[in-house]
């Protein structure tokens, strides 16, 4: 027969692997969101930059073909 002390010390491990387990992998969908998170603005803060080039190449084109009088291009400066 196992003793009191004996069951309580193995509820005890059972409870903390469990909850070791479990905050290893909360703490790795943290860690994820974060990257994935991330990568995310990374993506798009590289979109308006290619866009922005765009802009300005569409301009420069435009006003080498002679119709820069009808093309009006805003690109706003970066701080």
């Amino acid at each position: 027969m196992v003793s009191k002390f004996e069951r309580r010390k193995d509820i005890v491990q059972e409870l903390t692997e469990s909850t070791a387990t479990h905050v290893g992998k909360i703490a790795m969908i943290i860690t994820n969101c974060v990257k994935d998170v991330t990568k995310e603005i990374g993506d798009l803060i590289t979109d308006g930059f290619e866009m922005r080039e765009a802009a300005k190449q569409a301009g420069r084109d435009a006003h080498r073909d002679g119709g820069a009088d009808d093309v009006k291009i805003d690109i706003p400066r970066a701080r």
